[in-house]
């Protein structure tokens, strides 16, 4: 059985931070009900590597969700959605805060419709404050919430992460506030509620002890490279075929057993490296240590060595590497599905892994306004919107 299934959940967004929100309840058994624009729909269909016209991530971001082409900017879409909120348990958004409420669907009308519906927005600086009308991608919330200034090299350009990391977390923080609101709807009575998610503040939030030890010693933590500043060992060291080998050796006894495989039990045994603030004090002598150790083999040498020793020890991977790895392969992390059109594609595996309910791939991504007309005719007796169905395709779809 699927742990959300009959959970009804309404989707806005476009892009990423809403969408994959969307897909992770959809992953386990949510309804999700993807609302497009008529013309193009998801800009993501057109993001990145295209296969006859569509994206591969559209095939992953939009996975076991409906597809309905709506123009919510004309009063029919509006009423459609409204229709649509009125029997849903969820709905999600990533618009520009104000947005909605210019197209009659915001949180206050939509609340006084369905006062059980729980609605998550999701927007670069949150629905208040003095930031809250400008525009904002995850690339300014990771910025904002510090994670930009800490990745780079000392004393170079800071660079993104490579992925639209900002965006992700405020998805996974918007589920976490879906799931609990559900929670407390469903269990303690209470009415539905909205989940204001910001993107720097999702950023923000996993960066550790950056504030306290700002408002505490006046640190002001900077870029550090592979290493990881205030825990030694660990770091990425050059090995003797020119690949990177990671090394984290931060604990007392890990560190131990590290020192004793490299030859290197003067440093293991010195009493003022038994903790990590004495390690710390000196990670420049214990790096080069390691470093002198590694360059002297190949990598596959090191991490045998270092496995043997019980030292967390790993090469760092391209997407060639996780699609040949065995973990990825045992734990189902590499899926093979088809796309709409029947064509093969691998993608992702579901996490987070339940024991009893596990999410998984029901249905491929839907094509553009797939799911029109079967879903608004299920909604008020049909209504008669004039996007519910096209001549060529009762459903509403693409041909």
């Amino acid at each position: 059985m699927d742990a959300l299934r009959g959970l009804k959940v309404l989707e806005l967004g476009q892009l990423i931070a809403g969408p994959f929100a969307g897909k992770t309840l959809a992953d386990f058994g949510a309804d999700v009900i993807k609302i497009e624009p008529v013309d193009g729909g998801d800009p993501l269909r057109s993001w990145r590597l295209l296969r006859e016209g569509t994206s591969v991530w559209w095939e992953v971001q939009s996975r076991n969700k409906r597809s309905v082409a709506l123009d919510l900017r004309s009063p029919d879409g509006q009423a459609a959605v409204r229709a649509l909120a009125a029997e849903a348990d969820v709905l999600i958004e990533n618009f520009k805060p104000g947005t909605l409420e210019g197209w009659g669907l915001g949180w206050d009308a939509l609340h006084a419709l369905h006062p059980g519906l729980i609605m998550l927005r999701i927007s670069g600086f949150g629905q208040t404050g003095p930031y809250a009308a400008k525009p904002g991608f995850g690339v300014l919330g990771e910025a904002m919430g510090g994670l930009r200034h800490l990745t780079a090299e000392p004393g170079r350009v800071p660079v993104r992460v490579g992925v639209s990391i900002g965006d992700t977390l405020a998805a996974l923080h918007g589920v976490i506030g879906v799931l609990t609101a559900l929670r407390h709807r469903e269990v303690n009575g209470g009415a539905g509620q909205m989940i204001d998610v910001a993107l720097y503040e999702s950023v923000f939030n996993v960066m550790e002890s950056l504030l306290p030890e700002y408002d505490a010693f006046g640190a002001v933590r900077g870029a550090a490279g592979s290493a990881l500043p205030g825990i030694a060992p660990s770091n990425a060291y050059a090995c003797a075929d020119g690949a990177y080998v990671l090394v984290a050796g931060n604990g007392d006894s890990i560190f131990r057993r590290l020192m004793q495989a490299i030859g290197r039990d003067d440093l293991g045994t010195d009493p003022g490296l038994v903790r990590n603030d004495g390690r710390v004090a000196r990670v420049a002598e214990i790096d080069a240590a390691i470093g002198a150790w590694t360059r002297q083999r190949p990598i596959d040498e090191v991490i045998a060595a270092l496995e043997a020793a019980a030292v967390p020890v790993g090469r760092i991977y391209t997407v060639a590497d996780i699609a040949a790895d065995p973990q990825y392969q045992a734990r189902g992390m590499l899926v093979q599905t088809q796309d709409a059109a029947g064509r093969p594609l691998r993608v992702p595996g579901i996490v987070p892994k339940l024991a009893a309910t596990p999410g998984r791939l029901r249905t491929p991504a839907p094509r553009l306004g797939e799911h029109t007309a079967s879903v608004l005719q299920a909604v008020a007796g049909g209504h008669g919107w004039p996007a519910a169905a096209n001549d060529e395709n009762p459903d509403g779809g693409t041909p």
